[in-house]
């Protein structure tokens, strides 16, 4: 199993067909969620935001922030996304996108706004439930850019072990609000579930590869939080 180099940049640029890691937490540590409602409330508008412009594969929600590996939709099927919202929909930043020709559109700003959007929403419903004011969340969120099939590997197997590395849950595999249980099932699903059990070599060696990649050295500079 090679090492993965270090990142280096946490704040890259978001582009079309990109893969990323995608982290963000609270300030000053506080609950991200106070219940399950809370959570599936966040999938929801997870969902709602940023699945148009996104493929996921992985993911764990933890009790002050959130992992994610996501890939960019083609550049063809953002803008097709954005042509079929009404205009009454449609943000500055998206219609200023639009105006411009194909061959200088970069989307990041557009991408990084759904985010903040999502953020935003997310936030809101939060502060007036809990009764609480202010941000939620820690600003800029982090993003990674993944560059090879061995390292969307280690970060899968990273982002659903993350409940073992905070003292969550020691039997990680089992952790109720992570991606491997989904990944492993038959169920229905939005999670690019064939894509990932293919980088795998099938179910069996996505299990495997969970029980055998125990050694947190191997993957330190894969943390971001």
């Amino acid at each position: 199993m090679t090492k993965i180099p270090h990142p280096g940049n946490y704040e890259c640029q978001l582009v079309p067909d990109g893969y990323y890691h995608i982290y963000n937490r609270t300030n000053n540590k506080e609950a991200l969620y106070r219940s399950d409602e809370n959570r599936q409330y966040f999938l929801m508008k997870f969902q709602e935001y940023l699945l148009p412009f996104l493929a996921v594969y992985s993911y764990c929600l933890l009790d002050t922030h959130f992992h994610f590996l996501i890939k960019v939709q083609n550049a063809a099927k953002l803008e097709k996304h954005l042509l079929q919202l009404p205009m009454g929909k449609r943000s500055i930043l998206q219609k200023r996108e639009l105006d411009q020709s194909p061959d200088l559109r970069t989307w990041h700003k557009v991408l990084a706004s759904q985010f903040q959007r999502f953020f935003t929403s997310y936030a809101m419903a939060a502060n007036k439930q809990w009764g609480r004011k202010g941000n939620l969340f820690h600003r800029p969120f982090q993003r990674v850019s993944v560059e090879s099939e061995n390292h969307l590997r280690w970060l899968i197997f990273y982002i659903h072990a993350n409940p073992k590395k905070h003292k969550l849950q020691t039997a990680y595999r089992m952790y109720p609000w992570s991606s491997y249980q989904t990944i492993l099932s038959d169920g229905t699903t939005k999670l690019e579930r064939q894509t990932v059990l293919y980088w795998f070599g099938g179910k069996l060696a996505f299990e495997q590869f969970h029980q055998q990649a125990e050694n947190w050295m191997d993957i330190q500079d894969l943390i971001i939080e």
